[in-house]
């Protein structure tokens, strides 16, 4: 699995909205539409913010992206 199907699904466990996590995040939604599609891949800055949010582990974030 990758790094956007990771953040996506970890957001639906929680119940949140890509609106509600941008808002959380301080993160364009447009920016996390890009993420979860798999279109782009976020900055160091970014992933740590929705790490923050999702509670993910920023290491292993860290390690499905390659940064």
């Amino acid at each position: 699995m990758n790094l956007s199907q990771e953040l996506r699904i970890r957001r639906e466990q929680l119940g949140v909205t890509q609106e509600y996590l941008a808002d959380l995040s301080g993160v364009g939604l447009r920016t996390i539409k890009s993420f979860e599609s798999g279109k782009a891949n976020p900055r160091l800055e970014t992933l740590t913010k929705l790490s923050e949010v999702l509670g993910m582990e920023l290491a292993w974030t860290i390690r499905k992206t390659g940064l």
